[in-house]
C-alpha cells in the first residue's frame, strides 16, 4: 500500500493517496501491536520484515500493471529509422517533436513524444525492431498542459479508478 500511495503522490493523484494512507496506518498499527506484544519472539520481527518486503514487491507489481500516467520518451538515432519511428508514433495517435541535434559522435536526430506508460513496452519493442542501435530514455511526467495524446483505454484493473485518479486540470 505504501508503494502505491507514494506513486500516487508523485503523480499528483491527491484523492486516493489519503485513503490508502488511512488503511496503511491501520494495518501498520495492527502489525506493531503483534510485534510489540512479545519483544522476545524473534519470529515476529522476521515475519514483520518479510511482510514489509513482500508488500513492497507486490506494490511494485500492481503499480506496473496499473501503468498510471504518461512518460516522455527521448529517442536519439543517427540513422534514417527516425522517420519510421516518428510515423509509428503518429499512427498510434501520439504527437512527435523531431529535431536535429549534435551528439558526442556527430549529428543525430532526436524525437520527443509523450506516451501512456501502458504503451511503453510496445513502443520500445518497435524501436528495438526498427533500429536496435537507437538510444532512448524514459521519464515520468507529472503534469501536461496541451498536446496530441492517444486516449487511454481503461482496462479491467484501472477502469474503476479512472474517475478518481485523473489529475484535475489546473485553472
Amino acid at each position: 500500500m505504501e508503494t502505491i500511495r507514494v506513486i500516487y503522490i508523485t503523480r499528483g493523484i491527491k484523492y486516493l493517496a489519503p485513503v490508502i494512507a488511512f488503511f496503511e496506518i491501520i494495518i501498520w498499527l495492527l502489525a506493531m501491536e503483534v510485534v510489540m506484544s512479545d519483544l522476545s519472539n524473534i519470529a515476529n520481527f522476521f515475519a514483520f520484515a518479510f511482510g514489509y518486503a513482500t508488500g513492497t514487491y507486490v506494490g511494485l507489481i500492481i503499480e506496473e500493471k496499473l501503468s498510471i500516467g504518461m512518460v516522455i520518451m527521448r529517442i536519439v538515432t543517427t540513422e534514417e529509422s527516425n522517420e519510421e519511428i516518428a510515423r509509428f508514433l503518429e499512427s498510434e495517435h501520439y504527437g512527435v517533436t523531431a529535431m536535429d541535434a549534435k551528439g558526442t559522435r556527430g549529428d543525430v536526430k532526436m524525437l520527443l513524444s509523450l506516451v501512456n506508460r501502458a504503451d511503453v513496452p510496445r513502443i520500445t519493442g518497435h524501436i528495438q525492431t526498427t533500429n536496435p542501435n537507437a538510444f532512448f530514455s524514459i521519464e515520468d511526467v507529472r503534469y501536461v498542459n496541451q498536446g496530441v495524446f492517444r486516449p487511454k483505454r481503461p482496462n479491467a484493473i484501472t477502469g474503476v479508478f479512472h474517475s478518481f485518479i485523473r489529475p484535475r486540470k489546473k485553472k
